[in-house]
């Protein structure tokens, strides 16, 4: 397993994880695989206080309208850029005498009723991509002026500990997000297999195979790929049967779209949900869960698409914080849902909308201060057809890292940004 170079060495780890091969094993930087009986376990042996705070990220995928997701109802502006991409304020969810929720959003509408709802307005960052992935990646790893090869959430990592169950991803492909310099989260396949794909099981066990040549990368290599072999044939069972015997949905039953859109996003957030909640309740000391859905690249058709995806997003939240009802760790959850980027004003031909920047960030649950912040984009006042931005997308991990992980904001996003007031201290 002799690499040539680190650019070889790179390419191969990146091809690997790219290629699903060692999914569950979320091989960066040393990353560990972990099952859900673990996890438990650990909620037994070393169960978390009710109190301590727990942070779940869910990335929506594609670029999610944020116009149609909080929608500006009574702008006359919207009316007449969206045609028939507008709703009518008879139907959405009212929020005020100026904005309205998606249709779709029913469970958030009750969180907001509930006071347990806010949401940040125009939040992006400065000088716009447009492409998927550099956006992504910036958001990300919370650097928008040069690449860097680290997530805010690594930065965590690698700045307060070396316990792998800190952070755990809950589906089969590592975020940028979840990857330190040293520490990179824990991966958890819920995908209802468990196993590498056929096609590359041969591969993987022959990588499984050390030598006293490797480097210390081939070895990181060989390590993760022996525990992609042992895990495989005992997740399954574990991930069919949660606590009460429920399944949960099937990434067929659930996103209209599947992963369509980009990065690779599960399709299946109520199942990825449905293991947070279950490991949370069962007191396990895990600070950041992070998951994902997909389906949110509505260049075309997008009413009913983005509607439908929309719904999966609010079943699946609101069945989260369901399985959570009864445990008094639930009052200590924060639900963080952003996307790369909001999409542009103005409907395309195709009754559909293009890439755009800002858009709105939701945090839900009971530390949660409800309300709006920010200030709402103008529609007329644009730039280039876009949105300005404005809320910086830092300031919203600045409160996160402050009251939620109890870290210095600066540590894993270079300065301090001022506070949003979003959260109860």
């Amino acid at each position: 397993m002799r690499s040539t170079g680190d650019g070889d060495r790179l390419t191969r780890r990146q091809l690997l994880i790219a290629s699903g091969v060692l999914g569950g094993v979320g091989l960066l930087a040393g990353a560990s695989t972990v099952g859900v009986e673990e996890l438990l376990s650990r909620g037994r042996t070393d169960r978390a206080d009710a109190d301590a705070k727990v942070l779940v990220l869910v990335t929506l995928y594609g670029g999610n309208d944020g116009l149609n997701t909080v929608i500006p109802v009574h702008d006359a502006a919207y009316q007449s850029a969206r045609g028939e991409l507008a709703y009518a304020p008879a139907d959405t969810l009212t929020l005020d005498d100026t904005l309205a929720l998606n249709p779709a959003l029913k469970g958030l509408k009750s969180s907001w009723d509930g006071g347990r709802l806010a949401i940040v307005q125009g939040v992006g960052y400065p000088r716009p991509d447009r492409s998927h992935f550099r956006s992504m990646d910036i958001w990300q790893t919370a650097s928008p002026d040069e690449p860097v090869n680290t997530g805010w959430i690594g930065r965590w990592l690698d700045a307060t500990g070396d316990d792998p169950l800190r952070c755990v991803n809950i589906g089969p492909v590592l975020p940028p997000l979840a990857v330190g310099q040293r520490s990179t989260a824990a991966a958890l396949d819920t995908t209802g297999d468990g196993s590498a794909p056929k096609a590359f099981a041969g591969a993987v066990t022959g990588l499984a195979v050390g030598s006293a040549q490797d480097t210390a990368t081939d070895a990181l290599v060989a390590r993760a790929c022996s525990a992609e072999l042992t895990v495989e044939g005992t997740l399954s069972p574990v991930l069919a049967a949660p606590a009460g015997g429920t399944a949960g949905p099937s990434p067929s039953q659930e996103d209209p779209q599947s992963a369509a859109g980009s990065g690779g996003a599960q399709s299946d957030l109520g199942r990825q949900l449905a293991v947070a909640a279950r490991c949370i309740a069962a007191g396990v000391p895990t600070t950041v869960y992070t998951a994902s859905l997909g389906g949110f690249d509505t260049h075309a058709s997008e009413k009913g698409t983005q509607q439908a995806a929309l719904g999966v997003l609010d079943k699946a939240v609101a069945q989260f914080w369901v399985a959570l009802d009864r445990s008094p760790r639930r009052d200590a959850v924060v639900l963080a849902i952003y996307s790369e980027f909001g999409r542009r004003v103005r409907a395309n031909a195709s009754e559909g909308t293009d890439h755009g920047t800002a858009g709105p960030v939701l945090l839900a649950g009971a530390p949660v201060r409800g309300g709006l912040y920010g200030q709402a984009p103008s529609l007329t006042d644009l730039d280039d057809g876009d949105l300005r931005m404005t809320t910086d997308f830092r300031a919203v991990y600045a409160d996160l890292s402050r009251h939620v992980l109890g870290t210095d904001p600066a540590r894993l996003l270079g300065r301090d940004f001022p506070t949003l007031g979003m959260l109860h201290v």
